[in-house]
């Protein structure tokens, strides 16, 4: 698998991105800006880190749960009366999740060969 090649974590940041930067155009309280912004930055950082290290499957399970968290985080946080941060959260948080879902199976397939000398188990 190819550095700085793969869509999927391309597609994370961009998530992460657009969550942490929608808390300056929608209302917000202090518990959905710092979900947004947190979940938004992790979220941006384990792109990049798979984006530089592809396949390693852990990776793409950060990259679930952080968007999991980010789409519950709504409920957790309390902020389901903002719905423009809501919708935000749960668009930013299933973009990741799917996207995260996407990468696993060819992380894993990568990850296999590397570690049965090229000869992955189908």
């Amino acid at each position: 698998m190819k550095k700085w090649n793969r869509w999927q974590d391309y597609i994370v940041v961009i998530a992460g991105l657009y969550a942490a930067l929608s808390t300056l155009w929608t209302t917000q309280q202090s518990s959905s800006m710092v979900m947004m912004i947190g979940c938004g930055v992790l979220l941006m950082a384990s792109g990049v880190w798979n984006l530089m290290s592809p396949g390693q499957p852990v990776a793409e399970w950060v990259q679930m749960v952080l968007g999991a968290l980010l789409f519950v985080s709504p409920w957790l946080a309390g902020y389901t009366g903002h719905q423009m941060a809501t919708w935000n959260s749960w668009i930013a948080g299933g973009v990741a999740v799917i996207a995260g879902v996407l990468a696993l199976q060819p992380s894993m397939h990568h990850h296999a060969e590397g570690h049965h000398g090229g000869m992955a188990a189908h």
